[in-house]
């Protein structure tokens, strides 16, 4: 079987499991930031170096959205101060691309952005202090980096998965 097909193939089998794990295990966790790392995983090389890179660099996009996020809504400032607050953390995060394991500026913007997806699809709810600084799914950096870890881990699984099926 051609390699597009065998990539196919892992990629709606292994997407439909990940939806199941997600859906029936895993609630509270975001299967869409899942799929944003799985994506990643395979924009960055989709190899063993693609999946360091991937963790690593979504993980800090994360953590430069979540610093952001924390420093918004403990100043409660107004839409001047917030954009302030956004533009100096993507500075940090795309300095960051000075160190070898987060030179992947956009895995990093994926972290970024995924985190504000979540903080913004429901802000009444999710984008508290409360929220940002528990020790649970409802923290908005806990709920992307681990499901962006395991869409990452996805990435891996359906690359090999569609090696083994390509040399059949």
């Amino acid at each position: 079987m051609s390699q597009l097909v065998a990539l196919s193939l892992s990629i709606g089998v292994l997407g439909g499991i990940a939806t199941y794990i997600f859906l029936a295990w895993m609630p509270h966790y975001l299967i869409w930031a899942a799929f944003i790392a799985w994506a990643c995983y395979f924009g960055t090389g989709g190899n063993t170096e693609a999946l360091k890179k991937t963790i690593t660099c979504n993980i800090f996009g994360a953590i430069c959205a979540w610093v952001a996020a924390l420093l918004i809504v403990s100043a409660g400032g107004g839409a001047g101060l917030n954009a302030i607050i956004v533009g100096a953390t993507v500075l940090v995060l795309c300095l960051g691309a000075h160190v070898s394991a987060l030179s992947s500026i956009p895995a990093s913007v994926y972290g970024y952005a995924a985190v504000f997806a979540f903080l913004l699809g429901n802000p009444s709810a999710n984008l508290t202090k409360d929220n940002l600084m528990s020790a649970s799914p409802a923290n908005a950096l806990i709920a992307v980096a681990a499901s962006m870890v395991i869409g990452a881990i996805f990435g891996l699984l359906s690359g090999k998965l569609a090696g083994a099926l390509g040399k059949s």
